[in-house]
């Protein structure tokens, strides 16, 4: 473990350590995507207030920590979308606000090539009505579970959607499937799939956030050995928050009120950061980390609280990478700055 700085949270102490810094990074409401090694950074909003999204992809290369601007033309021009990679060399950009409409259609980008695609909707495609602020889980390497309130600037569904997203990249195709069950009307949550307890464990996705209720909400279920369990990709950061939440006091009740937080899933564990919250009528933009252990039934929740109001953050993402977790961009305590930083976490013990 590294040194610890000064302050304490929740009896452990905990920090975002800057390691990088350029203003290509400055924006919320984007997507940040982990392909290779690198961070790709899609569209968001620039400043707050803004109603155009950027149309710009930007890559990090986590390695040098260099931040470059693609060249590639046709990107998307969108916000409040969510993007998933495919296939090692596919990065697909699902939804989000364009500046006038709320969409439903993918964009690809092809990492090799460096250029943007347009796919169509297949045959049988059964599209949402528009999506913003909503939910994109990876279930296989052509599968994405999506999840959230649908609808378009005028009409809104009083309950959120399922929809079951199959992309392939040989014909440039998705297919949009809806499922039989609805969940309760969220916007701005975000989506963590779980393993349970016990020798042989189902999955679970899992909603937390983006409404009222401070209960996580069930969005598809599968049993044992359906979902292909990949490899751990921070052992070292596992074992930490294992030892990290051992020194915290848990509790079955989550934030309430909480959205457009960041959300990493490490192992058991759901690490949630920042949001607003709509319980609170000023200084909304928040700065607290939270832990949801599955480890076991009932899972238990814990709160740490930080005192820099500098870490304030809305709009922003999480990425794990080489055992660490990273913050890129997001808006601070004012809503409306962007924050050109990238940080990653340190747990102290």
């Amino acid at each position: 473990m590294a040194a610890a700085p000064r302050g304490w949270a929740g009896g452990s102490r905990w920090t975002w350590r800057p390691v990088a810094r350029d203003a290509l990074l400055a924006r919320a409401f984007h997507s940040c995507t982990e392909l290779r090694g690198r961070l790709y950074l899609v569209g968001g909003l620039l400043a707050g207030g803004a109603t155009e999204p950027s149309g710009d992809t930007v890559v990090l290369d986590l390695e040098g920590d260099q931040a470059v601007r693609m060249g590639a033309r046709g990107g998307p021009r969108r916000s409040h979308h969510d993007a998933v990679p495919l296939g090692g060399r596919w990065l697909c950009a699902v939804g989000g606000w364009d500046g006038s409409r709320r969409l439903a259609a993918v964009a690809a980008l092809d990492t090799e090539r460096g250029e943007w695609e347009a796919w169509a909707a297949a045959p049988g495609s059964c599209p949402p009505a528009g999506l913003s602020s909503h939910t994109c889980t990876r279930l296989s390497d052509r599968e994405v579970r999506v999840a959230g309130r649908e609808g378009g600037t005028r009409t809104q569904r009083r309950f959120g959607s399922i929809y079951t997203l199959r992309l392939d990249p040989g014909a440039r195709t998705y297919c949009y499937k809806e499922e039989g069950d609805h969940t309760a009307s969220r916007s701005g949550h975000c989506a963590a799939l779980l393993r349970g307890p016990g020798p042989r464990p189902a999955h679970q996705l899992l909603l937390f956030g983006g409404c009222s209720s401070a209960e996580p909400e069930v969005a598809g279920h599968w049993s044992p050995g359906t979902i292909k369990d990949e490899p751990t990709v921070a052992p070292r950061l596992m074992e930490q928050l294992a030892k990290f939440v051992s020194s915290g006091r848990g509790s079955q009740q989550g934030p309430r009120g909480l959205r457009h937080h960041s959300c990493s899933v490490v192992g058991p564990f759901a690490v949630m950061f920042g949001g607003e919250a709509l319980t609170r009528p000023r200084d909304a933009v928040c700065n607290d980390l939270y832990i949801y252990d599955a480890r076991q039934s009932p899972s238990l929740w814990f709160h740490f609280p930080c005192a820099d109001r500098g870490l304030k953050r809305v709009g922003h993402r999480t990425c794990l990478w080489n055992d660490q977790l990273y913050l890129v961009g997001g808006f601070g305590e004012d809503g409306r700055t962007a924050s050109p930083q990238v940080y990653v976490l340190d747990l102290f013990i």
